[in-house]
């Protein structure tokens, strides 16, 4: 073949490549609806709000960062967007990964550099879970941070497999009914807290971060441990889905679909006090089914 057929043929991709192509397409616009139905659907991003995009260097928070960038070219918002990360310390991380990364997109960033790691392993006994510890520590950072930097958005990495690996968590070992909200107000009214991936699927965000190919960085101190009871929930889904792929959506739609006279807390129904003759809809949307079948369940 000559120099010229060779070159030539760079400019026509071959079949495995337009496959590849197509796919990675597919999955960026499934990515782009989500993300784009959760913030509608939410109301999470509004014109002229300032976006604080908590990046960790994993592939979450680098989907959530590229997608937002996506949406703002196309959505009929202006709003901004500002990249934070916060560097723990942890021994052997490399620093420059991020700095070099958001200055090739030409986003705008701050770095916050707080030594949380020492704290965590000098009050976290050697062998234990430190999620707990870290997670805290980060938060209150991160509040700050954006309070310094006039965000009133916090933009969130997590996904639906983390919503739901909570809601398991919580019912498990809390013995309680509380999932990950894709939208909080923090606990002193400051900040509002948005999870834009919340309708997104990890399989999803891992295939996109390794088209994509970000530079990932691992979080040494708590993705190393194994034995997590996240994992477990994890695993958990993971048997669940082999089983039925249907029942991790209907468990999915069951945090936005709860009826609370058929639930067990008396504080969000009267129970005490209700009797018949009292005005409908006690029982709400679903009605009185005492007597109905109970083939669904």
């Amino acid at each position: 073949m000559t120099p010229f057929a060779e070159q030539t043929l760079q400019f026509f991709p071959t079949r495995e490549e337009q496959k590849e192509a197509f796919e990675f397409n597919k999955l960026q616009k499934r990515l782009v609806k989500n993300v784009g139905e959760a913030i509608g659907d939410f109301n999470m991003i509004q014109s002229g709000d300032k976006v604080m995009v908590c990046l960790s260097g994993g592939k979450d928070s680098y989907g959530l960062l590229d997608i937002l960038l996506l949406l703002r070219q196309r959505a009929p918002i202006d709003f901004e967007i500002i990249a934070v990360n916060l560097d723990q310390k942890q021994p052997g991380f490399p620093e420059e990964v991020l700095p070099n990364y958001l200055r090739t997109i030409n986003v705008p960033f701050h770095i916050e550099e707080q030594d949380t790691y020492s704290i965590v392993k000098r009050v976290i006994p050697e062998g234990k879970t430190t999620c707990s510890l870290c997670s805290r520590l980060r938060r209150g950072i991160l509040y700050r941070v954006a309070k310094e930097l006039g965000c009133n958005k916090i933009a969130l990495g997590h996904h639906k497999d983390d919503i739901l690996q909570t809601l398991l968590l919580n019912l498990f070992y809390g013995g309680r009914i509380k999932g990950m909200p894709p939208k909080l107000v923090s606990d002193n009214g400051e900040h509002t807290v948005i999870r834009p991936l919340a309708y997104c699927r990890e399989r999803d965000l891992a295939r996109y971060a390794e088209e994509r190919q970000f530079p990932i960085i691992p979080c040494n101190l708590c993705g190393s441990q194994e034995n997590l009871k996240r994992k477990e929930m994890a695993q958990l889904l993971a048997q669940w889905e082999k089983h039925n792929p249907r029942w991790i959506a209907n468990l999915f739609t069951s945090l936005s679909t709860v009826v609370p006279s058929h639930l067990m807390d008396r504080k969000l129904f009267p129970f005490e006090t209700i009797k018949p003759g009292d005005p409908k809809p006690q029982f709400g949307a679903e009605g009185d089914i005492a007597f109905d079948s109970d083939d669904a369940c």
